[in-house]
């Protein structure tokens, strides 16, 4: 059922729009109302999936309607509807977040179209938030320790700014997390977010896919491409494993951070991007500067702010919450059985070494809601977390 509300202030045409709505679709439930004042009024108590507005009308007019529904953070789509001397009228209207407008009388096929194509883009909105919700759970940093706290706050200080970020740590202890979190608090975050993982890419592929090709520019190259800083335009950039990355690509990529401009593998054309660029790695970018691995020129355009994911070996106390929260989820998005876990349990999972990290736990997580007991013990601990070769 698709909630409309219709505010005009002259009862014929409600009458009409009335009978074509409800033609168009009897599951529309149409509420009106006779003037802007008791339009917001009503809009202010009651959720809409859509407004169809006159501009016109006594006590509030339809503009003053939209902007004070904007102001409060009602974003549900509007339909102005104008006389044909109230064109520059609706044309405010429409920069003031109008999805359309109407003349009136209305024709019926340009009604209609506009009333399912503004009813459509609510559910793509409403969708989209859905899946931002479910991309904010799936990469919640889950802790309660002074390296989390510390972690949270460094986030909460740099994600609104552009600066570059640098995170360290081991394998498995979440450095995708932290920058989809950068990313997800910025003002970025209607944006792309784009990751790369460079140590998955061949070194004589990695230039390419960053910086894109020209049709002819290698063999396989049967059409240009754009890469991965024309994708994120806009948004943000994440080289993971930065430190596998060849030092002809660390070239690029730091003409591309001074310059704002990269150019297309074959293509001799300067193209303007926008781009944050987040890098993470595992490794000592220190000792690869001194292996002559790595740029020390680039270290410093992308260490800006440097953040240090722990291991889980030293946030032994986060254990706990991490079982729940692995648990949980799992059994809400997999639909596996929930199930607890004994102190003994716990207490094993709290002494095992994690050297895989988070992602380690979590893979155990997994196989011990599939295979063990309910609830889990410390011998399916030992049975399901035990190391590929012990």
């Amino acid at each position: 059922m698709k909630k409309i509300l219709l505010i005009e202030d002259e009862e014929p045409i409600r009458r009409v729009l009335i009978r074509i709505l409800e033609e168009e679709n009897n599951e529309y439930q149409i509420t009106e109302c006779e003037d802007g004042k008791s339009g917001f009024s009503t809009l202010s108590k009651e959720d809409f999936d859509l407004v169809l507005c006159d501009i016109k009308m006594p006590k509030m007019d339809g503009v003053e309607v939209l902007q004070k529904a904007r102001g409060m953070g009602i974003n549900v789509p509007f339909i102005m509807l104008t006389g044909h001397g109230n064109v520059a009228t609706a044309v405010e209207a429409m920069k003031s977040g109008a999805f359309d407008f109407i003349p009136k009388p209305p024709d019926l096929n340009r009604l209609l179209t506009a009333v399912r194509n503004a009813l459509e883009i609510k559910n793509l909105v409403l969708e989209n938030k859905n899946l931002k919700k479910r991309i904010a759970k799936k990469y919640k940093i889950i802790g309660e320790t002074d390296q989390i706290h510390y972690i949270h706050d460094l986030i909460e200080k740099v994600a609104p700014t552009d600066a570059r970020v640098l995170i360290t740590g081991d394998s498995g202890t979440g450095k995708e997390l932290v920058a989809h979190n950068l990313h997800q608090k910025s003002n970025r975050s209607g944006g792309p977010f784009i990751e790369v993982n460079c140590a998955a890419i061949p070194s004589e592929l990695i230039e390419s896919e960053l910086f894109g090709h020209m049709k002819g520019a290698f063999t396989s190259a049967v059409k240009d491409r754009p890469g991965k800083f024309e994708n994120a335009n806009g948004g943000t950039l994440f080289l993971d494993e930065i430190a596998d990355m060849s030092l002809a690509a660390q070239a690029k990529v730091l003409r591309a951070l001074q310059e704002n401009r990269i150019q297309r593998v074959g293509g001799d054309k300067d193209i303007k991007v926008d781009v944050r660029v987040i890098a993470a790695t595992n490794k000592s970018l220190s000792e690869e500067i001194e292996k002559g691995k790595f740029r020390e020129d680039l270290y410093h355009r992308l260490a800006v702010i440097l953040i240090e994911v722990p291991s889980l070996k030293d946030r032994k106390d986060d254990i706990p919450l991490l079982v729940d929260y692995f648990s949980n989820y799992l059994t809400v998005e997999q639909g596996l059985d929930s199930k607890s876990f004994s102190a003994k349990a716990m207490d094993r999972l709290m002494e095992y070494p994690w050297t895989g990290n988070i992602r380690e736990l979590r893979n155990v997580i997994e196989r011990l809601m599939i295979l063990a007991s309910n609830p889990v013990t410390d011998k399916d601990i030992d049975q399901f977390a035990s190391k590929p070769n012990s």
